[in-house]
């Protein structure tokens, strides 16, 4: 399996979405954010929502890509900006040493 961050850097979406993603993380509120797009009250950590953000994103882009009437561009931004806020909190994460 691939690691989280390069599941990441293998993710490519257009320009104006990744933007939008950057521009919306500066105000990302964990909490609240998370638990709307994964519909629990219990927090994961970074690494296991990052997972689940990426499996729900990779299908919120599939519907884009097929102009599914189901889309919701919202949704996409707000998992998106979850994705790029949670990477970015992973990588400040201090990794433990192997014992």
């Amino acid at each position: 399996m691939q690691d989280i961050i390069t599941r990441l850097g293998n993710i490519h979406r257009p320009a104006i979405l990744v933007r939008a993603a950057n521009i919306g993380k500066e105000g990302y509120r964990r909490g609240p954010l998370l638990r709307r797009i994964l519909g629990r009250t219990a927090l994961p950590r970074s690494a296991v929502a990052l997972f689940q953000l990426i499996e729900i994103e990779a299908d919120l882009n599939t519907r884009r890509k097929k102009t599914d009437a189901g889309y919701n561009l919202v949704r996409h931004i707000e998992v998106m900006i979850a994705i790029v806020a949670e990477a970015e909190l992973l990588r400040a994460t201090p990794r433990s040493a192997p014992d």
